[in-house]
């Protein structure tokens, strides 16, 4: 019942923010008209008043480019969608002896949303006997229920949770180190040591 009290309260704001986008726009709309029916019907006696108008023609105009795409903005919203579509770039960290399984691998983004197949990199071999499986994945969506999902034949399933906000801003540096959330051995390996296994990541 929580969950879709959630859902219809998610719902409801984003029509009223479709709703308040289009009223601004119409807003703007009759701005612009009512500044161009002044600009061409009135006669300009000095050149102040030629500017006077300008700048107020020059300003409904801006209003209204900036209506336009703010209500573009809250639509993708609503939707779901985000139209910058950032990307996370990551690294994985893991024991040097799961290369032989890292060829085969799939990585996999889940949200709520959707699934989203991941870009592997490259793997570096670390000096302390361990190796870090480099990648990116792109963000569609806009949600903060993301899971980076490791699947490695022979080894098992690692579940990584990003922990980002639902429109995260770009960083320059790698976050902290984080250890695997959830990890689901295969038969064969047996349980993996939970700090085997870590992520960091930081947004493009």
């Amino acid at each position: 019942m929580n969950t879709l009290s959630n859902l219809w309260s998610e719902a409801a704001d984003g029509e009223l923010g479709i709703w308040m986008s289009a009223l601004s726009g119409i807003a703007a709309a009759l701005a612009v008209a009512l500044a161009m029916t002044v600009y061409f019907r009135l006669s300009y006696r000095t050149w102040r008043d030629v500017v006077r108008h300008g700048l107020a023609t020059l300003a409904a105009v801006a209003l209204f480019g900036f209506a336009a795409y703010d209500m573009r903005h809250a639509a993708l919203a609503y939707l779901g969608l985000n139209p910058s579509k950032p990307a996370v770039e990551f690294e994985i960290r893991m024991p040097r002896e799961t290369l032989t399984a890292v060829s085969g691998s799939q990585i996999e983004l889940h949200t709520d949303r959707n699934q989203t197949l991941a870009l592997v990199d490259g793997v570096t071999e670390l000096a302390d006997g361990r190796a870090v499986l480099r990648g990116a994945v792109a963000l569609n969506y806009r949600t903060a229920d993301r899971v980076l999902v490791l699947n490695l034949p022979g080894k098992g399933t690692f579940e990584f949770r990003l922990r980002l906000s639902a429109e995260p801003h770009p960083s320059e540096q790698f976050g902290p180190w984080h250890l695997a959330d959830r990890i689901t051995p295969s038969v064969a390996s047996g349980a993996a040591p939970q700090d085997a296994y870590t992520i960091r990541y930081r947004v493009l």
